[in-house]
């Protein structure tokens, strides 16, 4: 099993200065901050990072600010996907993936192919890609499942397809994942409400949101799962499930942004068509930092 991929990713935030631009010295204390405290990989350009507001240079440099914060200490995973098969194979070949351990990328959102069609075009990424890559099936954002059965043919048939981020919310889907998956494929849990029952089951760990504001418990909760002692992880899971539950209110990234404003780690300024946390939710979860 790829064990670089074993335990804890995040899905980094992108910070923005009160003019919008980007706050590479948050982004900076933020990818520290997760070293630090037990973070296991660190996932660049994901949704979380509202990588769809981002323009190709400032991908580059926000790729450039975390690739040399990190300095080589823990893998690095990069967002690369889209609904346009040609134009996600252009971007893999015309970008700079030393020092990238994978690729990150998601089902075709919008066009809604067929299972065939999510195979066929992870085929056509898969065969030019020059190093690993994890699927992502996020239904609730591209409109469509994909379906076990495609993840599982998938990860049979390509080398270099070691894993998929699930996201779809559904245990069932899990459980079929993880019974049927080949021995070193890896099933990660993109629910961050889901993510220890998804490890104690089988699976190799979490893409995580919340997981980036409180790096400490929540990848000490995971590794707990992964060495099986349910009673101690769900301690920990008990003590931010509700942080959890606030952070995905409205939407994401806007909440875990709130959550930074609280920690002092950056502001919580999004890109339209999000906007901020509202006032209401803002003061839940300040309460729940204060209160930590």
């Amino acid at each position: 099993m790829n064990s670089k991929f074993l335990g804890t990713g995040v899905a980094l935030v992108t910070p923005f200065n009160s003019d919008l631009s980007i706050d590479h010295s948050a982004l900076t204390n933020i990818v520290n901050y997760n070293i630090e405290n037990g973070t296991d990989y660190l996932v660049i350009c994901g949704t979380t990072a509202e990588s769809a507001t981002l323009t190709k240079l400032e991908k580059k440099e926000v790729i450039e600010t975390i690739s040399k914060t990190n300095n080589g200490r823990v893998p690095l995973v990069l967002g690369i996907g889209g609904n346009n098969t040609a134009a996600v194979i252009d971007e893999i070949e015309s970008t700079d993936l030393r020092g990238i351990d994978a690729i990150l990328s998601v089902v075709p959102y919008y066009s809604k192919p067929t299972q065939e069609g999510f195979y066929q075009h992870f085929k056509a990424i898969s065969e030019v890609c020059p190093i690993d890559i994890i699927l992502y099936n996020v239904p609730g954002r591209t409109a469509k499942n994909m379906e076990a059965g495609t993840t599982i043919k998938l990860a049979q048939n390509f080398e270099n397809i070691i894993g998929v981020k699930e996201a779809g919310n559904n245990m069932s889907q899990y459980y079929d994942l993880i019974k049927n998956k080949p021995e070193d494929f890896l099933i990660i849990s993109g629910d961050d409400d889901l993510a220890l029952g998804v490890v104690l089951a089988g699976g190799a760990g979490v893409i995580s949101v919340i997981g980036q504001g409180f790096p400490k418990d929540f990848s000490e909760m995971i590794r707990l799962g992964l060495k099986g002692d349910a009673s101690a992880a769900f301690k920990l899971h008990f003590k931010l499930i509700d942080v959890i539950g606030y952070i995905f209110e409205e939407n994401n990234p806007a909440g875990i942004k709130g959550v930074f404003e609280a920690l002092n780690l950056c502001r919580d300024t999004v890109r339209l068509p999000l906007v901020p946390a509202s006032d209401a939710l803002k003061a839940k979860i300040k309460a729940f930092v204060d209160n930590y």
